[in-house]
């Protein structure tokens, strides 16, 4: 089972997804990717992830042009504000999806403050890729 999971950026919200995938099941190819990559990591999310036990300090941070021409079981896509533009995906696609986040990287304020958008956002991450594992992976 091959899945790609897209955002804009790479850096944030793709890979924390990318990580609780991997973490749900080994067996499944997850890849993931941005429209404008950035290249890194937001360290951020790979210490939120990391307070949960899940590394994704080795992930990298790849653009979309990479995966096209590659085939897909899934095609997620996880941007969320009214200001983003989703990403489209041309390719060999069984299956695209969209699952929504806020994106923490963009939290203004406090330093406690951020850290809870960074905390709330894995959350709502973890529940909505476990309900897709569960409903299209395990039960289909």
């Amino acid at each position: 089972m091959r899945i790609l999971i897209l955002c804009t950026g790479n850096s944030c919200r793709s890979q924390m997804a990318h990580g609780f995938l991997q973490s749900f099941d080994k067996n499944l190819e997850v890849f993931s990717a941005g429209t404008e990559a950035s290249g890194k990591l937001n360290e951020k999310a790979v210490k939120a992830m990391k307070e949960i036990g899940i590394d994704i300090s080795t992930h990298t941070s790849d653009s979309v042009d990479k995966f096209i021409g590659q085939k897909w079981d899934y095609v997620i896509t996880v941007c969320g504000g009214a200001n983003e533009n989703c990403p489209a995906f041309i390719g060999k696609v069984k299956h695209s999806l969209h699952i929504g986040f806020d994106d923490p990287s963009h939290a203004e304020g406090s330093e406690e403050f951020i850290w809870s958008e960074f905390e709330r956002v894995r959350e709502e991450i973890r529940v909505g890729f476990q309900k897709f594992y569960q409903e299209e992976i395990v039960n289909s």
